[in-house]
């Protein structure tokens, strides 16, 4: 059974043109379903709204675990970080510096293990009916989209309990969110496509993402590295991306080189990303 595309042939004699829906195979490489991607837009939202729903069921904090979990994390890193290890923070307090990184990188994680588990996670309705499987992947990031912008409300908190001040460069983070979102989709559709046909790849994402957090300046700050690792770590999307959060946050210069070239590399994962999904999914619904 292959994932089929929705068309439009000339209609039987006794069926008119709207009473019917023609199913055909996608061809080529280079085939982003958009307009499909936008009629099924109400299911894009429901699967989106019941991730969200899913995640905080039974729970006792709700959506506060959305807060919890950076907040945290800041604490611990913050204690053995900074005041055990006594890492540089740039001259700003590292519990805000610690902060400004955990919020896009928190973001990045978990939309990255939500699109790794998508498409398995949703092997019934895949096997069942068609729609554009693209859907499941976008959907789960859309999800965890909500949880990023809770998170960001303590954000503001902490600003001003350090009495910083929100400046013209602070709208900068709309883009830089699109791009730690474009990286994301990225990665994760390639991982979700690769973890239907080895099921392996659902254990080794987890231990994956422990390991890009080390290699990724959000515990400490890039020019700890020197001048001599500097093009390397640039290479790491991430990097780019969550050093500029902390520019915009902070009100620091912005290293435009870094965040161009983090930017043109999430999006190369996006493209490599959708490129490989639509390809892989037409056997999706055989292997599942």
């Amino acid at each position: 059974m292959s994932d089929l595309k929705a068309g439009s042939l000339s209609a039987p004699p006794h069926l008119s043109s709207s009473e019917y829906t023609v199913i055909r195979p996608r061809t080529g490489w280079l085939n982003f379903p958009l307009s499909e991607i936008w009629r099924y837009r109400d299911l894009l939202y429901f699967l989106a709204w019941r991730d969200l729903k899913i995640r905080y069921r039974q729970t006792v904090l709700g959506a506060g675990w959305a807060i919890f979990q950076p907040l945290i994390q800041m604490v611990i890193f913050s204690f053995f970080f900074g005041r055990l290890v006594h890492i540089p923070s740039d001259n700003v307090p590292y519990p805000i510096f610690v902060y400004s990184a955990l919020l896009p990188w928190t973001f990045f994680a978990n939309a990255l293990t939500a699109c790794n588990n998508s498409v398995l996670n949703n092997a019934g309705l895949i096997t069942k009916v068609y729609f554009p499987r693209l859907i499941i992947p976008i959907s789960a990031i859309g999800a965890i989209l909500v949880d990023f912008i809770i998170a960001f409300l303590l954000l503001i908190g902490i600003m001003g309990y350090y009495h910083l001040k929100i400046d013209a460069a602070f709208i900068a983070v709309l883009p830089l969110t699109l791009g730690v979102m474009l990286t994301a989709l990225g990665a994760g559709t390639i991982l979700s496509a690769l973890s239907v046909a080895y099921r392996d790849f659902r254990h080794i994402v987890p231990f994956g993402i422990q390991l890009w957090l080390f290699v990724t300046p959000v515990i400490y700050p890039p020019s700890i590295l020197g001048s001599r690792y500097e093009l390397l770590i640039n290479l790491n999307p991430m990097a780019g991306l969550i050093n500029g959060f902390r520019s915009a946050i902070l009100g620091r210069p912005f290293q435009w080189g870094a965040i161009g070239l983090s930017l043109c590399i999430a999006l190369l994962f996006f493209i490599v990303g959708i490129v490989y999904f639509t390809h892989a999914e037409k056997r999706f619904a055989d292997i599942i």
